[in-house]
């Protein structure tokens, strides 16, 4: 085990499923057959909340899997709040599960631990299925050129938007960020008491899209050394538009300037907003809470400067296969059978989110429904992940990306001076 000390990471739904053996046997790894798990036991860790009504799933695939490999399967679902500090123990104290969800920027880490085995192998003897996963989930799961995460499932940020007010003033949803401008100039001026389009100052995962819709990056790695771009030409262009949201064109307000994505959406639901990036997981709660917005948002992928797709953040959840396990073939057969096919789609179906195959997102791929066929299209032609490095956590921890917007929001800083102290702050703590 490396001798590096875990961070703490911040992302979204992160969850722990364990896989407790018994003992060894089954097929060869990687053969892709079934594996004889009678007498076994499988003890599972999913972290409570990504599925409310969640008995009936777990009932419905513990069947499954006792049907293909004679494994039976004990379910236990862990608080997120505690799931990070249960990885380090069992990690510190050789007690790992034998399968783990692992949010997106944990994956890396537990990786980096030496906690994780690689699942390349496996995923290669499935015919088509290297292909067949989400690009952002993928990368996202990849640690030095090796899979680690399986991607189970992920939501991403698209425009979200009222329909009624831009029928009533005649506008299309943006393609450019021209249209993101011309629109809310048209807002601001129709309808003074509605935020067009506000900035988020302590939202992280605002302000990536940007980033890399004018063709900047985050960080690059050159051989084991990162370094940030965030000062880059592109970069600060793309971050220069998006704060210029609410310098230069008064789309947003001094308050938003230390607004989290929770009191974006909330000021959205009381009528306050007309166009913010949210979460495909969020249109649902968002009518729950004001039914008056029932059939008044709409949703669109996050536009490029000069149009195509953004590329935005993908938050959810890998599979993940500890090196404690005994039984890393049975292991691998329930990781297969959480993430692909039946069960894939219907864990998604029952929490909101995507799948991490493209071929269980053929529905929501050719869906009319306004609020998933955009983000749909956006997760799979523009998922994207943050710097895969266990490191990334101690550059979330240290809220480099939201001290630099908010110092931008509040005239403490230009964007040259703000992205060139950012960019070297993150270059360091992605070297410690």
């Amino acid at each position: 085990m490396h001798k590096r000390i875990l961070s703490a990471v911040a992302l979204g739904a992160v969850a722990t499923l364990s896989l407790a053996a018994c003992s060894t046997g089954g097929s060869d790894a990687g053969d892709g057959g079934s594996v004889d798990g009678k007498g076994q036991e499988l003890t599972v860790w999913i972290m409570k909340g990504t599925n409310p009504d969640s008995t009936a799933f777990y009932d419905a695939v513990s069947k499954a899997f006792e049907d293909e490999t004679g494994a039976t399967v004990k379910i236990e679902e862990v608080q997120w709040a505690d799931a990070h500090d249960r990885f380090v123990t069992s990690i510190a104290g050789a007690t790992t599960p034998d399968i783990a969800e692992t949010g997106t920027t944990w994956t890396a880490e537990f990786a980096d631990a030496g906690a994780l085995l690689p699942l390349d192998d496996y995923v290669d003897e499935e015919k088509g299925l290297r292909d067949d996963l989400v690009e952002g989930l993928a990368v996202a799961g990849t640690y030095d050129d090796e899979l680690y995460g399986m991607p189970w499932y992920a939501g991403v940020r698209s425009i979200v938007y009222r329909t009624d007010v831009f029928e009533e003033l005649g506008l299309d949803a943006p393609k450019t960020w021209d249209d993101i401008v011309a629109a809310g100039e048209a807002i601001k001026a129709a309808k003074p008491d509605m935020l067009p389009f506000p900035v988020a100052g302590d939202a992280e995962f605002q302000v990536y899209p940007w980033v890399w819709g004018a063709g900047g990056e985050v960080a690059t790695l050159d051989g084991k050394e990162w370094t940030s771009e965030l000062d880059s030409e592109e970069s600060q262009e793309g971050i220069e538009f998006y704060t210029g949201l609410a310098t230069e064109h008064g789309f947003s307000s001094a308050g938003a300037t230390t607004w989290k994505e929770t009191d974006l959406r909330d000021a959205f639901t009381q009528g306050n907003v007309a166009m913010m990036l949210s979460g495909s997981w969020t249109p649902k709660a968002l009518i729950e809470a004001n039914p008056d917005l029932e059939g008044k948002i709409g949703a669109a992928v996050i536009p490029g400067k000069d149009g195509g797709i953004a590329p935005s953040v993908l938050g959810g959840s890998h599979l993940s296969i500890f090196n404690t396990t005994k039984n890393a073939d049975l292991a691998w057969q329930f990781v297969k059978l959480m993430t692909t096919g039946e069960f894939a789609e219907k864990w998604a179906d029952e929490t909101g989110y995507f799948p991490g195959v493209q071929s269980a997102m053929e529905e929501a791929l050719s869906s009319t429904d306004p609020l998933v066929a955009p983000f749909a299209q956006q997760m799979v032609e523009g998922g994207a992940s943050v710097p895969v490095t266990p490191n990334f956590g101690a550059v979330q921890a240290k809220k480099t990306t939201n001290s630099m917007i908010q110092a931008i929001l509040s005239g403490q800083k230009d964007v040259a001076t703000a992205t060139k102290d950012a960019a070297a702050e993150m270059t360091e703590l992605l070297n410690q």
